[in-house]
């Protein structure tokens, strides 16, 4: 398996477009869920009367998913194709929950924007003119501001609107006018007329759309790339959870972002400052010699108890431990304020694994988005559309680096209010001095 490339994928869309439906669908129709086990979930759906969330189940195990009919947490699947080994990261897409599907974009090294040509189709302005549903364009912007460069596009429940072409244009045309914009290639990107539930076009050619000529969306994941690894780069690990299992110790969970981690290496967690040694790793259950960026694993470590290692801590080496910031400077985009935004506002700033309250210090300048050249300096506010740089500081420490040398731990977005207010990239840190308890 691990001869193949390893591509992160997160499956991201507005709530019940069915996200998990397609996960659970392809896990199906590729072999990684018995016909047994798939009996199972038919049966159990039935029994409560949701049948069409069978193969959602797949994916949704939190016994609160199954009732409420919502993902909640962020849950991971591998399977292969004939040229690709995925990890599918299924990320939530309710309102509620976006903290966590904005953890599992940041993981991800292309994203499947699941899109309801059904639910999109009914949505329209007083003009009739079809309205994309607000999900689906915050969780694409968001996508593309967390570094993603590879999408697929997989226009859903075809078979609710009849396999009407029209229908699919109406939805495509909207979202087309919409990604461009943002910098999505979509001369490129394809537009895959699916049905989740039924299998049309996912895994062969449906005769329910004779007018599309485009790929399936396994031919689509197929031709994916799995980007170059950082392995020349120190380590990087944000840290996802900590468990503590019996019989093995301390066992923390994350991402390799760069460099490679291998079992006997002395590690900082930072910003705690807390020295350890790496006994074991694992990938799906299995143990590995050494981890490599792109890689989701769980290692277990010597010395330290689970409740020392916290969700949104960064691991490193000691020789280059990771950056806790007392200042940054980022470029930011403001996506939705309802007023504007003044020097002194504290709002959420999830980076990597971590959410933490961070002050706008200073308004620096605002930037023309399209020349890069400054528009205003030191600015009194900044309200939604404008791209500005700013310093900010975090109300307690956390790892920031720059998107220069870490791209997925200089990356962030900006939440208020259950809204998300501004995506960013870091382009400066200034260090605070840690002690490191060694």
């Amino acid at each position: 398996m691990a001869e193949k490339p390893h591509i992160n994928m997160v499956f991201v869309g507005h709530v019940d477009n069915g996200k998990s439906t397609l996960v659970g669908r392809l896990m199906y129709e590729l072999g990684e869920v018995s016909e047994q086990a798939m009996k199972k979930l038919r049966d159990e759906a039935a029994k409560i009367g949701k049948t069409t969330f069978e193969y959602a189940w797949v994916m949704d195990t939190l016994k609160e998913e199954r009732t409420r009919g919502v993902t909640i947490d962020i849950a991971h699947k591998k399977f292969q194709t004939d040229t690709n080994y995925f990890t599918i990261i299924d990320a939530p897409g309710h309102r509620d929950f976006i903290k966590n599907m904005i953890t599992g974009a940041s993981q991800a090294d292309a994203a499947v924007l699941v899109v309801s040509v059904y639910d999109t189709v009914n949505n329209k302005d007083e003009k009739g003119i079809v309205q994309l549903l607000p999900q689906t364009k915050e969780h694409a912007f968001l996508c593309k501001t967390l570094g993603i460069n590879q999408f697929v596009i997989a226009m859903n429940k075809m078979d609710a609107v009849k396999y009407d072409q029209e229908a699919y244009n109406a939805v495509k045309d909207a979202l087309v006018k919409f990604l461009k914009p943002i910098g999505y290639k979509v001369d490129i990107v394809p537009f895959i007329p699916i049905s989740a539930f039924t299998g049309d076009n996912l895994k062969t050619k449906s005769t329910n759309t004779p007018w599309y000529t485009g790929p399936t969306f396994l031919e689509s994941i197929n031709k994916l790339v799995a980007p170059p690894k950082p392995t020349d780069k120190p380590l990087r690990l944000p840290i996802q959870d900590a468990y503590s299992i019996t019989g093995v110790g301390t066992v923390p969970v994350g991402r390799i972002e760069s460099g490679i981690l291998k079992p006997a290496t002395k590690v900082v967690f930072m910003p705690s400052a807390i020295v350890d040694e790496v006994k074991t790793i694992e990938m799906h259950h299995e143990q590995i010699p050494e981890g490599l960026p792109g890689d989701n694993v769980g290692f277990n470590i010597r010395s330290s108890k689970k409740d020392d290692i916290k969700k949104g801590d960064v691991m490193g080496t000691l020789d280059n431990p990771p950056k806790v910031a007392e200042e940054f400077t980022a470029q930011i985009v403001v996506l939705y304020h309802p007023s504007a935004i003044a020097a002194g506002y504290t709002p959420v700033l999830h980076i990597h694994t971590d959410q933490v309250a961070c002050e706008f210090k200073e308004l620096i300048r605002t930037v023309d988005p399209k020349t890069g050249q400054t528009k205003e300096d030191h600015p009194k506010t900044i309200k939604a559309g404008d791209v500005a740089v700013v310093q900010f500081k975090p109300m307690r420490s956390t790892v920031v680096e720059t998107v220069k040398d870490f791209p997925p731990l200089g990356r962030f977005a900006i939440r208020d209010m259950g809204q998300t207010i501004a995506a960013g990239m870091v382009l400066e840190v200034k260090a605070k001095e840690v002690k490191i308890k060694a």
